[in-house]
């Protein structure tokens, strides 16, 4: 088990002796022993006692139909824990080699919402990024991303049987479309989710604008910087921030006076440039601890890694945040487990759980509950008997109980002729089922065969 060495100063000092200042202020420095005690009792703290607790990590742990009872059992053994608060599915909710069509969306979808402690769905390649191979269809990748804000992102809850209530960067004007990125806080802890998937974020090379990147670049700025001002407000201690794509912040590009002068230069554009320098800004903005989670490529030894490879635009290293890699060796038997306790001086701690042997494996995957369409027609009356209905061909000489007289016809001469107690020669009458061809009532234009 691995820590994460990241703690915020106490500022119970600095609140305490500002009380004790304006209380000897406002009695003129006249305030007895008895007083002053009771000031230091009261004296609000700084924070709280923070409560523990965890929070449990899987990501892309559905490549076919074949890891869909695994993954239901790895939820379920998560769901056992009575310690771990929510789960984070961090991106790949569907493999590489399998088509983006709704129907999978809905039955993956279907699958997390079983989850019984609230479950928190980050978009990754697979989900929208790439559905434009042949693999997967051939689809826009665009409008899969709009599909998914408009089925997956429309609550304003997390998912699983104890959703946790979360706020959305579509509830600012200007960002409407961008329902994917979420907040929620559980504690003195605020968390955040952003849609930057692999590879590179999505940025494409072809010639034109590349506006899905432009735009939801921009909106992933705002939101961190709008979190970090959100946390100072709350008085938060700690920032955890998910994304589904490898950052790569060791490759940090600053900003270069003299960069036009160099001639071997990488032409490869980083397109996690801006979320690093928004990353940056976020650990100016709010000077508490910032974990930063992702998905690894590559397996670690440990299941994950834990560093600080983030340095400024001067070259120094931002201190105050952290970055946790995902690789577990198994990721169907394998969640990574993060357990926090703001009270300590290690916030943070990481480690691998696997799920038990002994647990048996699903038989049946959850089936999405669908509402029928309301109809289009207004439902047929019941007939009665067939016995009651009168029939289909009038026989000769015989009166229908039901008919009716129509109305005479003019014959042209202001007088009316007798009335017709037949249809027109014009409408053909419906076939009795055995009725003869030849059989009373079909019509004279009709064309009698021989046998």
């Amino acid at each position: 088990m691995q820590i994460i060495d990241a703690h915020r100063p106490s500022q119970r000092p600095r609140k305490l002796c500002a009380a004790l200042t304006n209380a000897l202020t406002v009695t003129g420095g006249l305030v007895s022993l008895a007083s002053l005690m009771v000031l230091v009792v009261t004296a609000p703290l700084a924070h709280a006692e923070a409560p523990r607790f965890a929070f449990a990590v899987i990501a892309s742990t559905m490549q076919s139909p074949a890891d869909e009872a695994p993954t239901q059992r790895l939820i379920d053994a998560i769901g056992r824990d009575r310690d771990v608060s929510f789960v984070v599915y961090d991106g790949n909710l569907k493999g590489a080699k399998e088509a983006c069509r709704d129907a999978l969306y809905e039955r993956r979808h279907a699958l997390l919402e079983t989850s019984r402690p609230a479950l928190f769905f980050i978009p990754g390649q697979h989900d929208w990024a790439d559905c434009g191979t042949a693999e997967a269809g051939g689809f826009d990748p665009v409008e899969r991303l709009d599909q998914l804000r408009q089925t997956l992102f429309i609550d304003s809850t997390s998912m699983g049987q104890n959703p946790i209530a979360l706020t959305r960067e579509s509830e600012v004007s200007r960002f409407r479309p961008f329902r994917e990125n979420v907040r929620w806080q559980v504690g003195d802890t605020v968390f955040v989710g952003l849609n930057a998937p692999s590879p590179n974020n999505h940025y494409l090379t072809a010639g034109g604008r590349n506006g899905e990147f432009e735009d939801r670049v921009i909106a992933n700025a705002f939101w961190l910087e709008h979190a970090g001002e959100y946390a100072k407000r709350r008085d938060a201690r700690a920032i955890v921030v998910f994304i589904q794509g490898d950052p790569d912040p060791e490759r940090y590009e600053r900003p270069d006076r003299f960069a036009w002068l160099r001639f071997a230069r990488n032409t490869r554009r980083d397109g996690f440039l801006e979320f690093k320098r928004s990353l940056v800004k976020l650990a100016q903005i709010f000077r508490g601890p910032v974990l930063v989670i992702h998905c690894d490529d590559e397996r670690a030894s440990a299941g994950f890694v834990i560093d600080q490879p983030l340095r400024n635009d001067k070259g120094m290293l931002v201190t105050n945040l952290t970055r946790v890699e995902l690789a577990p060796h198994d990721r169907l038997n394998q969640w990574i487990q993060i357990e926090a306790d703001l009270g300590k001086k290690p916030p943070f701690r990481v480690s691998v759980r696997d799920v038990p042997r002994q647990m048996p494996m699903p038989t049946a995957a959850p089936v999405p509950q669908r509402e029928e369409p309301a109809a289009s027609m207004p439902a047929v009356p019941a007939l009665g008997p067939a016995s009651e209905l009168p029939p289909l061909l009038q026989t000769p000489g015989q009166q229908q109980p039901d008919q009716q007289q129509h109305r005479p016809t003019d014959d042209g001469n202001g007088e009316y002729g007798p009335a017709m107690s037949g249809p027109p020669a014009s409408t053909v009458l419906p076939h009795a089922p055995g009725a003869p061809s030849g059989a009373p009532g079909t019509p004279a234009s009709s064309v009698q065969r021989g046998p």
